[in-house]
């Protein structure tokens, strides 16, 4: 940069190998370094040499704008004295914000001087008053000293940044780099004892530099840490302070690029964030389809449980969710809307602390609605297989199918999570259902469901196999849901729920049909509630099991919350919901007896069993 302080003889040199003794050009023309000469680095290095004359400063100032990083020469008194002076304040002016690596060439004139002199004397002033400066090395065009490394530092500079990390005036790492940092600590801490151990460090080691490190480099790493900072180890085991203090020596020491290999092996970018490709990687849900966990997220989920359930009393106390949730920005947000209203949202136990099967199911609710939430959730909580995506953690159901009911066997949903949406008159009783649904006591006060509210629990099927059932109440976003069939479309299944001790409950179901005649599209099934009081005729022209017969449905369930078998009642739902088709309401053609597979089961099997009698009669009649 500065003109006769030898910059144009250490690009010469680091091109040749050797110190030209043939005058050179005063300016080299642009040359390109390809990843494999030269410098360590595996990237293009393109080189601008430029003039300071004033006649080239329009040229000079395009090229200063253009570059990712200045090497900025000196090699005497005057060229030193003009650092300060006119080329940093020159390069703030132009409001240039790159990185600057000072560089004292012509050491071989100074041999008498040490470099330690030379860096407290000359480079440690400028850089405590000039902070875009990122290094500073000493160096000999002649004696081809540090040739190669002062455009390794130039690379360095933008490829492993000092700026984002330390803050050379404080003497401390920035505060977002200590945020990564404790966050890689917590992730590296597999039994969560706030301490890293041996095994944990070399797990951490492997994982960051592929290699462990000697016993011996492990033993001087922690009395360095000791001789620092009496709080740095314990128990012989690394604490999260020593971690980060690991960390500010490196800095400190110019090994910064130590510090950008563990933040981009977990994730992290330039700007101290964790990138967007791991954050959010391509999923795309088809249409008809749905995400769910896959084994290994599920088995992830269970090891996050187990692992933070310290006092293994079976359920997450608030503070036992803080330090699960540490590494993240906090609970997802979907969690704490007024649909979900985690974790209230699925079981718990008596303390009210979440269980492992209402973690689960909050999960796999998580993952249905929101499979981007879900996935940016497992890279923070450091979902991180070594040879996949997260993206691994989720699987894809086959596309849903809605045929109309035949005689044959319908279609089973291959889904192990389930959406049923709850529709009925206020009053009917579906609040005290969702309750019923978490295991919650019933409650004989009457509030009003105004915002929509989402249960999810699992439940166990005849044979054994478990799915996931979420169940939604609508609340003022009925209207809303009913009028958009994309919305309504996510739905397996839709529940009417009235309640059998009022004379007028199922008229308002048949007046919310009449209003949204797409409804009828949809499968259904219909739950009388509150069977424990008297039951009532309801008003109208048709009753509740004369209307499902005329669809071709089953009669409505009969439950109340308040017993012990209404459990039964969340069977019947997810069955419906696994065979869509076998509670598709039937056409018109139902009321003339056409259409429903189920009548003609029915009578299958009853011709079946009178066929099988008399074969049984004539072979007893025989013998006689």
């Amino acid at each position: 940069m500065v003109t006769g302080t030898g910059k144009s003889s250490l690009i010469t040199g680091l091109v040749k190998g050797v110190f030209v003794t043939n005058k050179i050009q005063p300016i080299l023309p642009q040359i390109t370094i390809p990843p494999n000469i030269g410098t360590p680095e595996i990237v293009s290095t393109t080189i601008v040499d430029t003039s300071a004359l004033p006649q080239e400063r329009t040229n000079l100032n395009k090229e200063i704008r253009k570059s990712n990083v200045i090497l900025l020469v000196y090699a005497d008194h005057y060229s030193y004295e003009r650092i300060a002076l006119f080329w940093l304040p020159h390069f703030r002016s132009l409001g240039v914000n790159v990185p600057v690596v000072l560089c004292a060439n012509k050491s071989d004139l100074t041999a008498s001087v040490s470099t330690e002199q030379v860096v407290e004397d000359e480079m440690l002033p400028v850089m405590a008053e000039f902070k875009e400066i990122d290094s500073c090395i000493r160096t000999s065009a002649r004696e081809h000293h540090n040739i190669n490394e002062v455009f390794f530092l130039c690379q360095k500079a933008v490829s492993d940044p000092i700026a984002p990390i330390y803050d050379s005036k404080e003497s401390t790492l920035k505060p977002t780099c200590l945020a990564a940092l404790k966050r890689i600590f917590h992730l590296c801490d597999f039994d969560q004892d706030q301490l890293l151990s041996d095994d944990e460090i070399q797990a951490f080691q492997t994982k960051c530099f592929g290699k462990s490190l000697p016993a011996s480099d492990l033993e001087n790493i922690k009395q360095t840490l000791s001789s620092s900072s009496p709080e740095a180890v314990t128990e012989n085991s690394i604490t999260s302070s020593g971690f980060v203090l690991l960390n500010k020596l490196f800095a400190e020491k110019g090994r910064h690029e130590t510090i950008w290999i563990i933040l981009r092996t977990f994730h992290y970018s330039n700007s101290l964030s964790l990138e967007p490709r791991y954050l959010s990687p391509k999923f795309d849900v088809p249409a008809n389809s749905s995400a769910e966990l896959s084994p290994s997220g599920y088995r992830f989920f269970v090891d996050l449980f187990l692992l933070h359930d310290k006092d293994n009393d079976g359920g997450l106390s608030p503070n036992e969710l803080s330090s699960l949730f540490s590494p993240t920005p906090g609970l997802p947000s979907e969690w704490s809307d007024d649909t979900s209203s985690f974790p209230s949202s699925t079981i718990r136990n008596e303390a009210n602390y979440i269980t492992l099967q209402g973690w689960l199911a909050q999960w796999s609710m998580t993952t249905f609605f929101s499979p981007k939430t879900a996935l940016s959730y497992l890279a923070y909580l450091g979902y991180d297989p070594p040879d996949h995506s997260t993206t691994s953690a989720l699987s894809l159901t086959k596309p849903r199918k809605r045929t109309l009911r035949t005689r044959k066997r319908p279609a089973k949903t291959e889904r192990n999570v389930l959406l049923a949406y709850l529709l009925g008159p206020p009053g009917a009783g579906k609040s005290s259902l969702l309750d019923a649904f978490l295991s919650r006591p019933f409650s004989q006060t009457y509030h009003p469901t105004i915002k929509q509210r989402t249960a999810v629990n699992t439940v166990e099927l005849p044979g054994g196999k478990q799915c996931t059932l979420i169940l939604s109440e609508l609340g003022e976003l009925e209207p809303a849901i009913l009028e958009n069939q994309s919305k309504l479309s996510t739905a397996d299944l839709v529940v009417y729920a009235y309640d059998s001790s009022d004379p007028d409950s199922f008229g308002y179901i048949t007046s919310l049909q009449a209003e949204h005649s797409h409804l009828a599209t949809m499968p259904s099934l219909y739950v009388a509630l509150k069977a424990d009081m008297d039951r009532s005729t309801q008003r109208g022209d048709v009753q509740p099991e004369e209307f499902t017969s005329k669809l071709g449905l089953s009669k409505p369930l009969h439950g109340s919350a308040t017993w012990g078998s209404i459990s039964e009642v969340f069977v019947s739902i997810a069955e419906a919901a696994l065979w869509p088709s076998s509670v598709l309401p039937a056409g018109p053609e139902a009321e003339n007896g056409d259409g429903d597979w189920t009548r003609w089961w029915i009578a299958g099997g009853a011709i079946a069993v009178v066929g099988a009698a008399a074969v049984g009669i004539w072979r007893k009649l025989g013998r006689e």
